[in-house]
């Protein structure tokens, strides 16, 4: 069964914990947002060997067993975002403010060049501080 598509894109997949639920996420992502979820999947298991995922309020969640999760990912209409836990103590901080002083975005766009080294430090980054803890 393919899962329904709320507004902007994002995927309506049933809360849980693991990677087949994060690969239902990805699978069902629309257009280019499909590859842009499977790059950046690619690369948070690379870059955290033993990362843990789930999926929670139609996100994919990443995280390390026993710290916390460190990055979410959400697809809108015209973006993916990323959501640093922690990204206010990441050195650069990623550039997107939001309501919360610790957490920090990056939005990515159908055309952004992907700095991959920067990304993937912001990961190693990330996943060594202590997590979000969502029930």
């Amino acid at each position: 069964m393919t899962p329904t598509l709320l507004s902007g894109g994002n995927p309506q997949i049933a809360k849980a914990d693991g990677d087949a639920p994060v690969q239902a996420y990805i699978a069902a992502l629309p257009g280019w947002k499909h590859e842009a979820g499977r790059r950046l999947d690619a690369l948070i298991e690379e870059t955290v060997p033993g990362v843990c995922k789930a999926v929670k309020w139609n996100s994919p969640f990443y995280g390390v067993e026993g710290n916390g999760w460190f990055v979410a990912v959400h697809v809108f209409q015209h973006y993916v975002k990323l959501a640093f836990f922690r990204g206010a103590s990441l050195q650069p901080p990623p550039p997107g403010a939001g309501k919360s002083k610790d957490v920090r975005y990056l939005d990515i766009r159908q055309d952004d060049e992907i700095d991959e080294a920067l990304l993937a430090d912001w990961l190693r980054q990330a996943a060594a501080l202590p997590g979000f803890l969502a029930p």
